[in-house]
């Protein structure tokens, strides 16, 4: 039976903060759902050109008060950049904490204002080390 990748959800607290989160990273809204019944908002965020590779962005309107503050049991979303160290940089320069720097030219961790982890990894080859990064600290959890 074959299977098809449809998206990954993550529920999120502020919608506009994580919408802006995602728009960082170069993901543009591709759909959008409202539900009044179920006081819900759905918003699928992908890529330009990979429309089928969304995330789902899930906004409860009253709230998600039982959920733990540390979204760590998701695991993380992971995006292959063409510059790690442009990448990164941007995402510094709007306010983002690179949590595990490119120290080593390939791979970086952030973390969404929802606290779920985003990998980002670098096309084709590593670049070579470079500053600040080779010698960035981690920061907080990855």
């Amino acid at each position: 039976m074959p299977l098809k990748y449809l998206h990954t959800m993550v529920r999120v607290k502020d919608l506009e903060k994580s919408m802006a989160f995602y728009e960082l990273l170069g993901l543009k809204e591709t759909r959008r759902f409202e539900n009044e019944g179920g006081r819900f908002t759905l918003v699928f965020m992908a890529p330009p050109g990979q429309e089928d590779c969304p995330v789902e962005l899930t906004f409860n309107w009253d709230g998600d008060d039982g959920l733990p503050d540390d979204s760590r049991h998701f695991g993380h979303l992971a995006y292959e950049v063409d510059d790690i160290y442009a990448t990164c940089q941007h995402l510094m320069d709007n306010g983002v904490t690179i949590n595990r720097p490119p120290r080593d030219g390939r791979m970086a961790f952030v973390r969404s204002p929802d606290n779920i982890s985003v990998e980002l990894l670098q096309a084709g080859e590593a670049q070579a080390p470079a500053e600040p990064w080779a010698s960035m600290d981690n920061s907080g959890h990855w």
